[in-house]
């Protein structure tokens, strides 16, 4: 039933790039101000939770700013990476991640632009 799942050899050092800023926003290596995940996320980014409700980027910007004012602990892991091109510069990545019992599929579109990666789309899904 699960479909085989193996980025080619070809887009290998994409999904390494790719896996250094997953889970998006819980690198803190990338910035943890507004305008640091402003710079993450293309103009039309927006995001489908895990609860199926759509964000938008506004929205996004406001929880992070508000989830990093405080201390707060962000324990995570990832696990079963799959990258595949989309169209030229766009690539999609899933994977699975695990946050004390809370386990989700993840998936995230990204497109390279110049030297820097952009989240276009992201979604969660409770596993």
């Amino acid at each position: 039933m699960m479909p085989e799942r193996k980025t080619p050899e070809s887009l290998l050092s994409v999904q390494e790039q790719l896996i250094a800023r997953e889970p998006i926003f819980h690198r803190p290596e990338f910035g943890v101000t507004r305008a640091d995940f402003e710079a993450m996320m293309a103009e039309e980014f927006w995001e489908t939770g895990a609860s199926g409700q759509r964000y938008s980027k506004q929205f996004i910007l406001d929880t992070l700013v508000a989830r990093h004012a405080q201390q707060h602990d962000d324990p995570w892991e990832t696990s079963d990476f799959y990258c595949q091109q989309i169209a030229p510069d766009n690539f999609l990545l899933t994977y699975t991640l695990t946050q004390g019992e809370r386990i989700t599929q993840r998936m995230t579109l990204w497109r390279r632009e110049s030297t820097r990666w952009l989240i276009v789309y992201h979604q969660g899904t409770v596993a």
